[in-house]
């Protein structure tokens, strides 16, 4: 099997040296710098190391290669501040929408009869606000409720490499990485607290269908090691692997006190997760993030309401938040009979994505659309969205820009971190050679066109 890390690694002979790159791009914009910047790498030993000795477990990093060998991008991307602070303006701004009883009330009408169950006090782990984001252009295409990804992004800070001294304070320090993880694991601490329990959390089921069949597998296993790390008591599991019993939910002999939910089933109606569907409805067990919470964040018909200025006057939105989130959110429109004509006409400039579509699936560039995708979509419950270009990274002197997109990973409003995904095609698919996670660092005020001289 070859490294997949080490073949990157390798064309970096072919870059510009650190000097040769702070002399050329003084003064860069955001653009050059992903274009001319190479002095942080993925480090293949300190990725070994953090997969297996610091957070996972022997043969980790070979699991990796063999499953998802496009999952760490080899150089960081570059993004201004001023946009790193605009992302967390919006997802604020979004939060309070979601916090107004008539948006609430709206969205739940319109969704599954268990997206109006209580969900016992959980707001709901690792949100994922996605964002395209240029120089010249700024749009968020989509909030998932359960982004993957988090801990996958704790190890790639571990793995980072300077190519010289002078540039290493741009490096995040391992506390960085180590902090994340805290924040974690109080996030699910939390939600054991405002579901109102006083005893401690003691077990929590990491649950998806055929786990370790899934792409992300290894997650799962950084996941339930650092909660067995916490003292916590922690099994992978398929839906069906569980059983209900006097009140409680079970996997084995043990009972789960918390479901951390990676199914994309959000409204649970497959007949596999028909156990955790009781469970949750007889709030037998804590199950985060919860259809809830896909509903009033993650169905895409969503953003056509968050970007139609007459929904939001409606619905007694402050005009600041009304101007911040039209500007922000793309204009979004759910296909209809009514404009079905309307918007094939206009497909070049948008973008068509599934109401309850998740991982870009089914989705597609009008202006890739062929006219039995176009008669999919129209039989098919789908958003038309206004189509913002991704930033783009050169890796290699030798190969073509990636594009990526930024996501936030957010709980109760507040950012977590912020990470990139580095893709070719028409979305992130974590399979483009020299693509996949990439950290996320300031622009020119702590860029390295300014750290390198």
């Amino acid at each position: 099997m070859t490294d997949f890390v080490t073949p990157l690694l390798e064309q970096d002979a072919d870059f510009l040296s650190c000097s040769e790159a702070a002399a050329s791009l003084a003064g860069v914009s955001i653009e050059a710098l992903n274009s001319r910047c190479f002095c942080i790498s993925l480090d293949s030993a300190a990725l070994r190391d953090a997969l297996e000795s610091s957070l996972g477990q022997p043969g980790l990093f070979e699991l990796v290669q063999q499953r998802c060998p496009y999952l760490f991008a080899a150089h960081p991307v570059f993004i201004a501040p001023a946009h790193l602070q605009r992302m967390a303006e919006v997802i604020s701004a979004i939060e309070s929408v979601v916090a107004l009883p008539a948006y609430r009330e709206l969205v739940l009408a319109r969704s599954p009869a268990i997206a109006r169950q209580n969900p016992g006090g959980a707001k709901g782990v690792f949100f994922g606000y996605d964002f395209h984001v240029t120089e010249g252009a700024f749009g968020l295409i989509e909030i998932n409720s359960n982004a993957g990804g988090a801990m996958l992004n704790a190890v790639l800070a571990r793995a980072q490499r300077a190519c010289c001294p002078a540039i290493e304070q741009l490096l995040p320090p391992a506390m960085r990485a180590e902090s994340l993880e805290a924040g974690i694991i109080a996030m699910f601490q939390q939600e054991w607290t405002l579901a109102g329990h006083e005893r401690p959390l003691r077990s929590i089921a990491i649950v998806d269908e055929a786990p370790q069949q899934q792409y992300l597998y290894p997650e799962f296993l950084l996941f339930q090691q650092l909660f067995q790390r916490q003292g916590l008591q922690a099994v992978i599991a398929d839906p069906g692997e569980l059983s209900l019993r006097d009140g409680v939910l079970w996997h084995g002999e043990l009972a789960i006190d918390l479901v951390y939910n990676r199914l994309t089933d959000f409204a649970l109606d497959q007949p596999v997760n028909s156990t955790l569907r009781q469970a949750y409805t007889e709030q037998a067990t804590l199950l985060t993030p919860h259809p809830q919470a896909h509903a009033l964040y993650a169905d895409k018909r969503n953003l056509a309401l968050l970007s139609d200025a007459a929904q939001l006057q409606a619905l007694g939105v402050p005009e600041e938040v009304q101007a911040l989130l039209l500007a922000a959110i793309p204009h979004t429109e759910v296909v209809s009979p009514e404009n079905a004509e309307r918007l094939w006409r206009e497909r070049k400039r948008l973008f068509f994505k599934p109401c309850a579509g998740y991982g870009s699936r089914a989705a597609y560039r009008g202006d890739k659309l062929t006219q039995r995708v176009w008669q999919e979509i129209l039989a098919g419950d789908y958003v038309a969205q206004a189509l913002v270009l991704p930033g783009q990274r050169v890796m290699s002197s030798e190969a073509p820009a990636l594009k990526f997109d930024l996501r936030d990973y957010a709980y109760d409003g507040e950012v977590q971190w912020v990470a990139a995904r580095l893709y070719q095609g028409q979305t992130t698919n974590f399979r483009t050679p020299g693509g996949g996670f990439a950290p996320v660092y300031p622009g020119p005020e702590a860029g390295c066109a300014a750290s390198c001289k």
